[in-house]
């Protein structure tokens, strides 16, 4: 009970300078090496205040995704769900998606830190995956499952190549530095992948 009350008592303003205390740690130390009082000092609060609000630091890590993930849907949506007409929808959903990725050093940065955790904490992945990459393949199959101009026998799998081409996308551009060696503008590839998944559609007159 005294754990909920103190996470009651604390204000938005404080929880997110203890998020962005954590983010900067994490990304200069990696995890192993943040500590509980690394964090409060980046965030200028107590050690007792971020005990009391997230528990451990795997906790912390974990609200740290969650938050990062909301955000992210938040960004691509709106305050709507995935819904329309998909020649129109997908083609800026495509092209919002990828950019943000491109733009967003931080999320690059992070999921650099995931990667090369990954092997000793195989459960930070894993925070990342339930969190950040399963909703969105959710809502992405969901509303293409939901088209009726769209045939997909498994619009699961084709989420995932979506998602995958674009993954490979920025690894390679952004991550790997590869943009001298294999370039390849955003414009094309988005051209490409959305002509085809439209190329499924099928329209009231029977054209796609």
């Amino acid at each position: 009970m005294v754990e909920a009350k103190a996470k009651r008592s604390l204000s938005p303003e404080k929880a997110d300078a203890i998020l962005g205390g954590a983010m900067q740690e994490f990304l200069i130390h990696g995890y192993a090496a943040t500590t509980m009082d690394r964090v409060a000092a980046a965030a200028s609060v107590s050690k007792a205040t971020v005990y009391s609000h997230f528990g451990d630091k795997e906790s912390l890590f974990a609200a740290l995704v969650k938050n990062m993930a909301q955000q992210k849907i938040s960004t691509l949506l709106g305050s709507h769900t995935l819904q329309g007409d998909p020649r129109e929808v997908l083609p800026i959903f495509f092209t919002k998606a990828l950019e943000h990725m491109v733009e967003d050093g931080q999320h690059l940065a992070f999921i650099r830190l995931i990667i090369g955790e990954s092997g000793r904490f195989p459960q930070l992945a894993q925070i990342f995956v339930r969190n950040m990459s399963k909703p969105g393949l959710e809502i992405l199959s969901q509303y293409l499952a939901s088209q009726p101009y769209l045939k997909f026998a498994d619009p699961e799998a084709t989420a995932r190549i979506v998602v995958g081409t674009m993954v490979h996308y920025i690894q390679l551009q952004e991550m790997l530095h590869g943009k001298e060696i294999i370039p390849m503008e955003k414009e094309r590839l988005l051209k490409t992948l959305t002509h085809m998944i439209l190329s499924s559609a099928i329209s009231a007159e029977g054209e796609p």
